[in-house]
């Protein structure tokens, strides 16, 4: 919403981290939260990759990221990097040498995981490449990939295994004298990495990557996401996310906008606050709904458009959003504008006629920002 003041209850004090940078976009202190996702074409398919990475960034990622298993891989970053609009994390497993090979090729940071990177003498020669080439490191503590020693000490795994396998990599890179580096401890159990979230953002000032890893397909994914990440960004903590789905990487893009837009963490495209629809409808919600969903997707603005079906909550909810419409009788409904009735209007031509509401206020909103700057 653009016109309505935002309420104290709805305030979320955010843990205090140190900020790093990865490429052009600040991750950590008072910086927005970052929306990342990760690419699942062939890396070394140039083209599709590219093509991948710029359909993330139109669909507001962030920053990207890009696996990088061999050294064919490591090769084709270096092209993906430079026609990239994002910041590219070069995905690192097993091999350390291809997290310096990264690094040379331009990756804006390198994720590894201390269950599988290997010793700490390689772990140095990784800190030393990131140093040489400006690159910051995500710590990717998993719980699928602990450690044997801590697996052995605990069990099985546990927040407290993840955290300690955590913490162990942090004093690496700090004793190298590094600190551009963020950190995850992702589980695909959302109690699990929750719990080692919480621990973790007590033990550590650095920047924390959250994500419930392997969460699932779209809807299922999504559903774990939001319980988890939501949660812990409720709670303040978070400073970057990358929500894990079986699914294109856009849909990962717009569910991690969603999860931040439903709690007033970030702000961006239009949000639609529609009812379910029921017998008392004056014109079909869940299709005019899609519609507009698909209508809307350019408009990057943020601000807020009320679709219900009825005058039982519809003149309410409409008081509260930039444009609004809400259904009445006979064929035609109400339009809203910033909150206060404006004119009736066809069914027949309310999707086209709220597009065009939609685009004015964006451009309304966006010269006045331009104006202020």
């Amino acid at each position: 919403m653009t016109h309505n003041p935002v309420r104290p209850w709805r305030n979320i004090d955010r843990r205090v981290s140190r900020r790093i940078m990865v490429g052009n976009v600040p991750v950590g202190g008072d910086a927005p939260i970052s929306v990342q996702t990760m690419t699942n074409t062939a890396t070394t398919d140039v083209a599709a990759t590219i093509a991948q990475v710029q359909a993330a960034a139109e669909a507001g990622a962030d920053i990207v990221r890009v696996s990088t298993p061999d050294e064919a891989s490591t090769k084709a970053l270096a092209e993906i990097v430079r026609e990239s609009p994002v910041p590219i994390v070069a995905d690192i497993h097993f091999h350390y040498k291809r997290a310096i090979e990264a690094a040379e090729a331009g990756a804006a940071c390198l994720r590894i995981n201390p269950g599988n990177i290997g010793s700490e003498d390689r772990v140095r020669e990784v800190i030393r490449a990131a140093k040489d080439h400006g690159c910051a490191i995500r710590i990717g503590v998993n719980a699928g990939s602990l450690e044997k020693h801590l697996l052995e000490k605990y069990g099985e795994p546990c927040p407290e295994a993840m955290v300690e396998s955590g913490l162990d990599h942090i004093k690496i890179l700090e004793d190298n004298d590094f600190f551009e580096f963020k950190i995850s401890c992702k589980a695909s159990d959302v109690f699990l990495a929750a719990a080692a979230y919480q621990a973790l953002s007590e033990a550590t000032d650095a920047p924390i990557h959250l994500g419930i890893t392997e969460a699932g397909g779209l809807v299922s994914g999504t559903i774990k996401s939001a319980i988890g990440l939501g949660n812990l960004l409720w709670m303040g903590i978070g400073d970057t996310i990358r929500v894990s789905l079986s699914a294109d990487p856009v849909e990962e893009v717009k569910v991690g906008f969603e999860i931040l837009k439903s709690l007033g963490l970030r702000h961006r495209g239009v949000n639609i606050i529609s009812c379910p629809s029921c017998a008392r409808q004056g014109f079909d919600v869940i299709k005019t709904v899609e519609t507009l969903e698909k209508r809307l997707e350019h408009i990057k603005t943020p601000m807020s458009l009320s679709i219900i079906g009825c005058v039982v909550n519809g003149p309410g909810e409409a008081l509260m959003t930039d444009v609004g419409f809400t259904g009445g009788g006979a064929g035609s409904g109400m339009v809203y504008l910033a909150g206060k009735q404006s004119h009736k209007l066809s069914n027949d031509e309310m999707v086209e006629h709220i597009v065009e509401q939609v685009e004015k206020k964006a451009a309304e909103i966006e010269a006045t920002r331009e104006a202020a700057e």
